[in-house]
């Protein structure tokens, strides 16, 4: 929501064309809502906007449902909340900006990648 244009807003578009398979938890949900409402960070955006977005990534996502926790694994705890869903939904990849904070998740056959990258991955 930061850019119109970009890896990260094709990867959005993709992903509303049903190129690929999502995932999110209710957790990971809440987790998007509370830092895209933060000041500055989806600039010219409404609340009512943010919801919809949000609504919308949710309706084209698979719900992963998170029955084992592996808190504390990554140096952020909220990373944390990636982590478990990627493995509730046994995705192959985690798709950030923050490579650093993900490192080792390949022992667990998630490959933690930039969204240029997932956008080669796809063949875009």
């Amino acid at each position: 929501m930061r850019s119109r244009v970009g890896a990260s807003s094709a990867i959005i578009r993709r992903l509303a064309l049903g190129e690929f398979q999502s995932a999110i938890s209710t957790a990971l949900t809440m987790e998007y809502a509370d830092v895209l409402s933060r000041p500055g960070i989806a600039p010219g955006y409404s609340t009512a906007e943010i919801d919809r977005f949000i609504d919308s990534i949710c309706s084209v996502s698979l719900e992963a449902r998170i029955y084992f926790r592996w808190r504390p694994f990554l140096p952020d705890p909220k990373d944390d909340l990636v982590f478990e869903c990627a493995m509730a939904s046994s995705a192959t990849h985690i798709v950030t900006h923050n490579l650093k904070d993900f490192r080792g998740l390949d022992r667990f056959g998630v490959s933690v990648v930039t969204p240029s990258e997932f956008l080669r991955i796809l063949g875009i």
